[in-house]
């Protein structure tokens, strides 16, 4: 009982970056360009922003990224929210990296579609 009360504990401020919360940080803000890239190439299939399926493609790589470095500190954190672990922003680039990935696949799909004549 003792030990799991000093896991609990947070030994770390509340505003000090740790290694574990600039790589959750980094990896919100890829995935969330993942989601700004996805949400232009499907508003804009020939817009230069999102150039159709490259623009898709893009997104899905950023996305993914977002996914798996988000997903990875999760996973590995060892505490909860506080303790400098990072969680928070793990699960910030989880979320969005799959909002990001269902962009992108729509974009895609759509870029990838004949277009009517």
């Amino acid at each position: 009982m003792l030990t799991a009360h000093l896991l609990a504990t947070s030994t770390v401020g509340a505003g000090t970056p740790t290694t574990d919360r600039v790589i959750a940080t980094a990896a919100a803000f890829v995935a969330l360009a993942g989601v700004i890239i996805g949400g232009l190439a499907l508003v804009r299939p020939t817009s230069r922003a999102g150039a159709g399926s490259r623009g898709a493609v893009v997104a899905l790589v950023a996305a993914a990224i977002g996914v798996i470095v988000g997903g990875f500190v999760v996973v590995t954190a060892d505490g909860g929210p506080g303790t400098g672990n990072g969680i928070v922003g793990g699960y910030v680039a989880v979320v969005l990296g799959l909002a990001g990935v269902v962009l992108g696949g729509s974009a895609l799909a759509r870029s990838r579609r004949p277009r009517r004549a």
